[in-house]
């Protein structure tokens, strides 16, 4: 077996699966983030992934986004923005909503936190339908900023998000998920 692929294996196995949690299974990284090897290994892989692109900003979504993009940026030597729910931050916001899978929701982002032209990398712990990294994009996009890829810790193939986001960016996931099973 391949260093990769064991250290998939490892990473995997820090992932709680809940099978009921809200009408869906539920990918619980809570445990992952508890081993501080297994979380430092899963900031090292998108580090690596990554470090090569020109990036200026990393940019992720409440709630645990935050926790990845956050230790990422450190990593990388980059700065950090975050978009929180409507309503959360304090300065002057532009705001998205979007359709999730049984409702709507709005995401906002402080209106100077990215410069036009400014090279943004997208972190955040999920890709599942993929409709709130698709509104993360589409804010990215109205302050003028370059979505230079974008990255997440857990893929759940069976959803398709990719699809939802496009072709046009370079997505990279650590774990991926093909059905509901462990």
């Amino acid at each position: 077996m391949s260093i990769q692929k064991d250290c998939n294996s490892e990473i995997k196995s820090k992932i709680r699966r809940i099978p009921e949690f809200k009408g869906v299974v539920f990918w619980d990284i809570t445990p992952l983030l508890k081993d501080k090897q297994c979380f430092k290994k899963c900031i090292q892989m998108l580090a690596d992934h990554y470090r090569n692109k020109s990036i200026d900003v990393i940019v992720s979504n409440e709630a645990r986004g935050f926790i990845v993009g956050a230790a990422l940026a450190y990593e990388l030597g980059v700065g950090f923005i975050p978009i929180r729910k409507q309503g959360k931050l304090p300065y002057t916001c532009i705001n998205l909503t979007y359709k999730k899978e049984y409702e709507c929701d709005t995401i906002e982002i402080h209106e100077d936190a990215i410069e036009k032209n400014q090279k943004v990398l997208l972190i955040d712990d999920l890709l599942a339908t993929g409709g709130t990294i698709r509104a993360n994009i589409d804010l990215v996009n109205k302050l003028g900023g370059v979505v230079v890829g974008i990255g997440f810790i857990i893929e759940l193939d069976y959803l398709n998000g990719r699809k939802t986001i496009g072709n046009n960016y370079d997505i990279y996931s650590i774990v991926h998920y093909e059905n509901t099973d462990p």
